[in-house]
């Protein structure tokens, strides 16, 4: 089993950055896929970055690319997500996700086994 417990959530301006935090127990994330995902009430969840498990291969979504940094720090078992020149439309609650699967960085859902229980942003315009 794995723990996920994600942090740095929070209220900024538009413009503003902010770093999630996503800190795993139980297991070592060093052979796991993650990825972080996040969802607006009324709405379906949706991928925003993930990194493969070697951390050789990356995604982002189009509408992150270029402003959001997925990186892992294995020997602190967490992953972050780095996010600059936030815009109101990232408001959402981002979730951490780990998976086995030694392919590529995949945004499948199904590919991921364990959720972190999610942090707020929001982004004021």
């Amino acid at each position: 089993q794995v723990q996920l417990v994600e942090s740095g959530g929070g209220l900024v301006q538009a413009g503003g950055s902010l770093r999630l935090s996503c800190a795993a127990s139980g297991r070592t994330l060093s052979r796991f896929a993650m990825g972080w995902f996040r969802q607006v009430p009324g709405k379906e969840r949706e991928s925003v970055a993930a990194i493969s498990w070697s951390g050789g291969s990356t995604y982002y979504s189009d509408s992150v690319k270029g402003r959001f940094t997925i990186a892992r720090d294995n020997a602190k078992n967490t992953v972050y997500l780095q996010m600059n020149n936030l815009k109101p439309e990232d408001t959402a609650v981002y979730y951490c996700a780990a998976g086995v699967w030694y392919g590529s960085a995949t945004s499948d859902e199904a590919t991921y086994a364990y959720w972190g229980q999610g942090t707020q942003v929001t982004v004021s315009s």
